[in-house]
């Protein structure tokens, strides 16, 4: 708790009470038609009927009262408020509370990638950085491999970040470092992004330049029912990239915690090919998969 002073004036109606370091910039000079809703020690002391007005400056609270009371009889209730009030609110106007993220990690099916998940939505849509020269525009990602020498990748979606790290560590020696260090950086209201997000629903458009073709809507479609749910739940995205008509065949694009993953491959053939194979078996016969 500050050291609160109490130091009379030249002016028997003004109270001085000085605390141990500067308040604010400027002064403030208030009295009950005063616009206080911002400034909660203010709030205090017009509580007491005989303030009059209140002026804070520099490292000190003055308080006016009116010739109703002695000062010997309220100085102390006063000086209580005052230190009360700045421990509260150490620079006068009312704090505001930072955001509260709770943030946990999760294991992915790639053991190079960890996900950690925020309680909190961090973008709408999702951006990945493939690499730390990529890294321009994303903070958040700047800041990961600023700390990090290990880190390779980072991709950011929804309410999660995975990071990709390389093999000179493993995840039980620094999970909760990496951790640790996305919670301050949110907490402190760090910017996660300054690029545009891509949007889940056509990724495919801004890499293709191209809208989806009637039979290509159509696997996509599948796609974001039947498997997208669950890819996104371990860290990553995939989207249809390209469809070759003549050969049945459907190329799929990887991102995030899949993206480079030694299960993509088989998951791709023993899971998504049969669901495609079972829901459009007139369209898919093959899935290929491109990591992004």
């Amino acid at each position: 708790m500050h050291t609160i002073l109490i130091e009379p004036t030249e002016n028997p109606k003004v109270m001085k009470f000085v605390a141990d370091y500067n308040l604010i910039p400027g002064s403030l000079e208030l009295d009950r038609n005063s616009d206080i809703s911002e400034i909660p020690l203010a709030q205090e002391l017009f509580n007491y009927p005989f303030v009059e007005r209140v002026f804070i400056t520099a490292n000190f609270v003055a308080v006016a009262k009116q010739d109703t009371v002695e000062w010997e009889h309220v100085t102390e209730s006063l000086k209580n408020v005052v230190e009360d009030e700045l421990l509260a609110n150490p620079r006068i106007y009312l704090q505001k509370k930072k955001e509260m993220y709770q943030i946990y990690a999760e294991m992915t099916p790639n053991p190079n990638v960890m996900k950690f998940v925020s309680s909190k939505l961090l973008l709408d849509g999702f951006v990945e950085v493939k690499s730390r020269e990529q890294a321009d525009g994303v903070p958040l990602a700047e800041a990961i491999f600023k700390e990090f020498d290990f880190a390779t990748e980072v991709f950011i979606s929804d309410n999660f970040v995975a990071v990709t790290k390389n093999t000179s560590v493993e995840w039980h020696q620094v999970m909760m470092t990496v951790r640790a260090l996305i919670a301050e950086y949110l907490q402190n209201g760090g910017e996660i992004s300054n690029l545009e997000p891509q949007k889940h629903e056509s990724p495919v458009e801004k890499l293709i330049n191209r809208d989806y073709t009637e039979d290509e809507q159509k696997i996509s479609d599948i796609l974001n029912e039947y498997v997208a749910p669950a890819v996104e739940n371990d860290g990553g995205k995939i989207s249809l990239m390209e469809y070759d008509k003549e050969h049945k065949t459907a190329k799929m694009l990887l991102q995030g915690a899949c993206s480079g993953c030694p299960s993509s491959t088989a998951t791709l053939k023993n899971g998504i090919e049969n669901i495609l194979k079972q829901f459009a078996p007139d369209l898919v016969e093959r899935v290929e998969a491109v990591n992004g």
